[in-house]
């Protein structure tokens, strides 16, 4: 799961970069955050909040990249450039997260 989820070069990079420990505090720093950046999409969506909505795509996609999380961060790129206009449904990209979410902690616990 985890290979086809997280890109492997992506990871081992920052694991060399930063070390373990460091990552893997990361990892659990990302499981917290992600739910609740992903909650302010969503209610950035039902508000139309353009800017809220913006603000958080790219969060998503900033950490979805450190980790090499890169379908996920490709979805929320695509609602960060698209914005409210495009934005029908979040449940690709919170079903994607639970992908990234189950693999990166597979990777820390290995």
């Amino acid at each position: 799961m985890a290979a086809t989820t997280i890109d492997a070069g992506t990871f081992k990079a920052l694991q060399d970069t930063a070390g373990d420990e460091f990552v893997d505090e990361l990892v659990d720093t990302f499981l917290e955050e992600a739910p609740v950046m992903l909650q302010s999409l969503k209610d950035a969506l039902a508000a139309r909040d353009a800017e809220k909505f913006r603000r958080s795509a790219h969060s998503l996609k900033s950490n979805a990249m450190t980790f090499g999380a890169l379908a996920f961060a490709a979805m929320a790129r695509e609602l960060e450039l698209g914005g409210l206009d495009r934005a029908t449904t979040l449940t690709p990209l919170a079903d994607e997260y639970s992908r990234v979410a189950a693999a990166l902690g597979a990777l820390r616990d290995a």
